[in-house]
């Protein structure tokens, strides 16, 4: 099955843990996994982020299980610059200081889930309150 994840809550929220945990089980499942994250969840990649010392790492966690399973981390563009996160190639087109995008994770627009949708067999949405 192909499943799309519509991520929204923030790195603080639970809900953002539970999407990773959920992806995770469907990928050992055999499932496909597309990750797309909006509103307040694209700041999970943020690079700058730096959790507690004794605490795990979102952003490294979405990176070493998109790479493992080859599947990518969509970030809505619009969102991400909203939140002061961004690419080089935006920096650059809006002459921002810099760039602040983790590695692995791809700023995109609406029309990447949109087709997503389209082709998913179930949509899941992890929402902050």
């Amino acid at each position: 099955m192909i499943f799309v994840l519509l991520i929204t809550a923030p790195v603080s929220h639970s809900n953002a843990w539970h999407s990773y945990y959920f992806a995770q089980a469907a990928l050992k499942q055999g499932h496909t996994v597309r990750t797309f994250f909006y509103g307040d969840g694209v700041q999970v990649a943020n690079c700058l982020l730096s959790p507690a010392q004794d605490a795990l790492n979102l952003s490294q966690l979405w990176q070493q299980l998109a790479q493992e399973h080859q599947f990518e981390l969509a970030v809505c563009v619009a969102a991400a610059l909203r939140r002061g996160i961004t690419d080089a190639d935006n920096a650059h087109r809006h002459q921002l200081q810099g760039s602040n995008l983790a590695q692995g994770f791809n700023l995109t627009g609406l029309g990447t889930l949109t087709e997503w949708l389209l082709e998913a067999d179930r949509t899941f949405s992890f929402v902050g309150s």
